[in-house]
């Protein structure tokens, strides 16, 4: 859920008073015996849940901080050692050039935190078989975080009337709401900040029953990272909330889900990727948003065009295809704009090439360079899986002149590459372009073309 300013916005109704009925309508609310949930220190922020599994989400605002919960014992000093421990599930290369996601547990005792592990490799493998995450796994550090709570469990599992003291104070129940994770804000970012770096967090919860939420936007609140999401470590269904969620954070779109209380838009061209007030002609004529995609084949179903309703407005807006991700979870494809989207967004954070090789120091002739490129990082495909999306072009130049027959090698040294030692400086440059057919908007290709430059000091002396 990505709340825009210019989507409060109705036709004869004010959005908050359309989502107010709406939750009304759709919530399953607590029963009257259920614990209070209270509202922390009264800070709230918006967040998305979806009430079924593979159907469309939900919004409201929920605490940012949770309430106070039935304490129990305190934490051993072996146990309180262990809190906070940061392990590296799949760390590939430096924080500055990764998309950084951290992974932390609750409701995990001291004596759970294989558990943990072994939830957050699972649930990660999860996300990571849908396309575009499959394909550029090696644009994210994922890092793990060990929280360890004094109870097994969390809040509202079984039931509304069950309390558990955790790390994250996290609980079902969340705004009277069933399947809605809520978790404290601030305690997670005090455990996300022992990690190197921080651009996304996922919360998991110990518990079995279906459940989740998705907080964006956080930046804006302060908070040093712009996505959380909380799901549920047992239920099978619960990591697409999670690859939903970080559809928002990370690829900047829009829900395409639509609530009748929301009426008619009214307003301008939307800022959302994947929202248009214009007709497929339209966006042809002014070589708008998707137009490159009108027409195509997509793989969440059917042809790439202008189906009406998007950003919760079922009427006056349009969205790229009938069905996605983004419009509810039983889908689990982004379509193509919404692919293209999510690939510009891993490289808005990822570099499509890296070396450990410093680009600050003169080089020797004899150096040797190594780079990694997209699509290079070791995965375990699965036997009949497609070839990813990524195809990356790596080429080497020596004082701006490519040398072809180095194409693709990604080890070399300068002498390789023809340097000599002739008394004078020269340049080495590595350029990689990933050339994946998911990306056709040309600022997109920028993005996902990275090139690093070494010198290589003179030496030796200038033949005559």
């Amino acid at each position: 859920m990505r709340i825009r300013p210019h989507a409060r916005r109705t036709a004869g109704v004010t959005a908050g008073l359309a989502l107010a009925a709406l939750l009304a309508a759709t919530a399953v609310t607590a029963p009257a015996s259920a614990a209070p949930t209270g509202t922390g220190d009264g800070r709230r922020v918006a967040a998305e849940y979806f009430p079924d599994p593979g159907g469309a989400g939900r919004t409201t605002e929920v605490p940012a901080t949770a309430p106070a919960r039935a304490t129990a014992a305190p934490l051993s000093a072996a146990e309180a050692a262990a809190d906070g421990t940061v392990g590296e599930q799949a760390v590939t290369g430096p924080t500055d050039d990764r998309l950084d996601v951290v992974i932390i547990g609750d409701g995990y005792t001291a004596g759970q935190q294989d558990d943990f592990h072994a939830d957050a490799a699972a649930k990660w493998a999860d996300i990571t078989a849908l396309e575009p995450y499959r394909s550029y796994q090696d644009l994210f550090n994922v890092w793990t975080v060990d929280a360890v709570s004094a109870e097994s469990g969390i809040s509202g599992d079984p039931d509304p009337g069950t309390v558990r003291n955790t790390a994250l104070g996290s609980g079902f129940w969340c705004s009277d709401i069933e399947r809605l994770i809520c978790a404290d804000i601030d305690k997670v970012a005090a455990y996300a900040a022992k990690a190197p770096a921080a651009d996304l967090v996922v919360v998991i919860a110990n518990s079995a029953k279906y459940g989740g939420a998705g907080y964006s936007g956080l930046q804006a609140e302060g908070y040093p990272f712009n996505g959380v999401s909380t799901l549920s470590s047992d239920h099978p269904a619960s990591g697409m909330i999670a690859a939903h969620e970080i559809g928002h954070s990370v690829g900047l779109l829009d829900d395409e889900y639509t609530y009748d209380e929301y009426g008619t838009w009214t307003g301008g061209e939307p800022g959302g990727i994947n929202s248009t007030t214009y007709t497929a002609g339209q966006l042809t004529q002014k070589q708008a948003k998707w137009y490159r995609w009108l027409g195509q084949a997509d793989p969440a179903g059917g042809t790439v065009g202008t189906y009406e309703g998007s950003a919760y407005y079922p009427s006056g807006l349009y969205r790229p295809t009938a069905s996605s991700i983004m419009r509810e979870l039983g889908n689990t494809e982004f379509n193509l704009p919404g692919r293209e989207a999510m690939i510009a967004g891993f490289y808005r954070a990822g570099k499509a090439l890296t070396s450990t090789v410093d680009t600050g120091t003169a080089l020797a002739p004899g150096h040797r360079i190594t780079v990694r490129t997209t699509g290079t990082a070791p995965r375990a495909h699965r036997p009949g899986t497609p070839a990813g999306l990524a195809r990356t072009e790596l080429r080497w130049f020596v004082d701006g002149v490519e040398r072809t027959a180095a194409r693709g090698r990604t080890a070399v040294t300068p002498a390789s590459l023809g340097v000599r030692p002739d008394g004078r400086g020269h340049r080495v440059t590595a350029r990689a372009v990933d050339r994946t057919d998911a990306i056709r908007d040309p600022a997109v290709r920028a993005l996902a073309t990275t090139t690093l430059t070494w010198d290589v000091k003179a030496s030796g002396h200038r033949r005559k």
